[in-house]
């Protein structure tokens, strides 16, 4: 063993996810050394505190508040940046890459907004950039795109990419309680950050569909250029409605590429999924991913997308491609050719779609909506009426025959406009890619 060649590991951020690469990587030492022929050093680990308590023993020695002393030491090949954020990371990152260094990620926000000039520095100095841990955690989802399916192009790439709004949904669902409830439960179980925004209103999900998109279509779209919605007005009628119909509501990214003509949309909206599609029936902290591809046809995984041990599982992974890459001498994998695909135009996204509405309970009101909807040529499939909580109103659930999203945009502008109409209508799409 001693005659082994050295790699050395700096881990910049020794925080959950940085403490349970930590923890796994001194747990399966021997099986990693013997299938990699190297012995492995976790060299050094920046920290905030250095008092703090940790779930790992590292000895002072180890540890820094410096993270990119780590980026820089000249005796480390490999550095994870796992500290999160745009700005330091970046920084530590683009000067790990700089000297030519192998940098691993988990930082899905940092790839979404500065992944072109994160890869051109890595190109440019001999660096490499791995960001298996930065979409959908224990999923392989990145390696399928840039190994497995890499004879395919993708039609269609849908899935449930956070763990939060997939558990707050299911909660909803199983207990019939209502989303505020819920959501404080998940942050006392550590389901949900203090600060739940990112995640419930779609933004986490957003930066990683748009990571998904670049690796599968080699364009970038950023969240600024998506629809993105988030489920903080899904209440119980929806899950009642979605119940009875034999559909599931789920937060997803689509991505949708039509072959023929090259556009592409992108959008991350909460969804109505039939129950016979596998996603709809992922549930809890779980994600799930669809890939559509010309050559194979639709794959699908599935597994935990967040949490200590599934992240460190992604990282420790581009870890062992990281160092097989130094040994070996292997070419690293291709970025995607950039590749400038046209967006498609609302009014050539079409679908079914539901929407609910909460109204005053008086004459005329229907007929308002149905003058509404028809003026954008928005046909009413079915209407659905229930009783409100609140004295003298109404909850009304219509869907749709096709129409195209402009329409539907449009009318539904009208319709916040109307008196009888209270508060902001909800609107969400009936999925049918069972049927594609």
């Amino acid at each position: 063993m001693s005659d082994l060649p050295i790699v050395n590991i700096g881990i910049c951020g020794l925080g959950t996810v940085g403490q349970g690469v930590w923890k796994h990587i001194t747990r399966s030492k021997p099986k990693l050394e013997s299938r990699l022929g190297a012995r492995l050093v976790l060299k050094r680990a920046s920290v905030r505190n250095l008092a703090k308590k940790r779930g790992v023993r590292v000895g002072p020695s180890r540890l820094t508040t410096d993270p990119m002393a780590v980026a820089t030491d000249p005796g480390i090949q490999i550095v994870c940046e796992l500290i999160g954020g745009t700005t330091l990371a970046k920084e530590i990152t683009l000067a790990a890459l700089r000297l030519g260094k192998t940098v691993v990620s988990a930082n899905k926000a940092l790839v979404c907004d500065h992944g072109p000039e994160i890869f051109a520095a890595a190109r440019e100095h001999g660096g490499h950039y791995f960001f298996e841990a930065s979409v959908a955690g224990g999923i392989p989802i990145i390696k399928a795109l840039r190994e497995g399916l890499v004879a395919n192009r993708f039609g269609r790439i849908y899935g449930i990419l956070n763990g939060t709004c997939n558990y707050i949904l299911t909660r909803m669902e199983r207990e019939s309680l209502s989303y505020p409830v819920i959501l404080k439960e998940a942050k006392a179980l550590g389901y949900a950050e203090a600060d739940e925004a990112l995640d419930v209103e779609g933004w986490d999900t957003a930066h990683k569909a748009s990571i998904i998109t670049y690796l599968a279509h080699g364009t970038w779209v950023p969240t600024k250029a998506m629809g993105v919605a988030g489920i903080t007005q899904i209440a119980q009628a929806d899950i009642q409605f979605a119940r009875e119909h034999n559909l599931a509501i789920k937060l997803l990214a689509v991505i949708e590429r039509d072959l023929k003509t090259d556009e592409l949309a992108v959008s991350v909206a909460p969804t109505l999924l039939s129950r016979e599609t596998a996603l709809a029936n992922v549930n809890d902290v779980y994600n799930g991913v669809s890939v559509s591809g010309d050559v194979v046809g639709e794959t699908v995984y599935i597994g935990r997308g967040a949490g200590q041990d599934a992240t460190a599982s992604a990282v420790i992974s581009d870890i062992v491609d990281a160092i097989a890459l130094l040994l070996r001498g292997n070419a690293a994998l291709p970025e995607p050719v950039d590749h400038d695909c046209p967006r498609r135009l609302p009014e050539r996204s079409v679908s079914r779609y539901y929407l609910r509405l909460d109204v005053k309970d008086e004459p005329g009101v229907l007929s308002k909506i149905s003058a509404a909807t028809a003026r954008f040529k928005v046909s009413i499939a079915s209407v659905q009426q229930t009783a409100s909580s609140r004295k003298g109103t109404a909850t009304l659930m219509l869907t749709t025959h096709l129409t195209n999203e402009k329409a539907i945009l449009s009318a539904v502008t009208q319709l916040r406009r109307l008196a009888g109409v209270l508060g902001a209508p909800l609107l969400m799409r009936i999925a049918a890619f069972e049927d594609a």
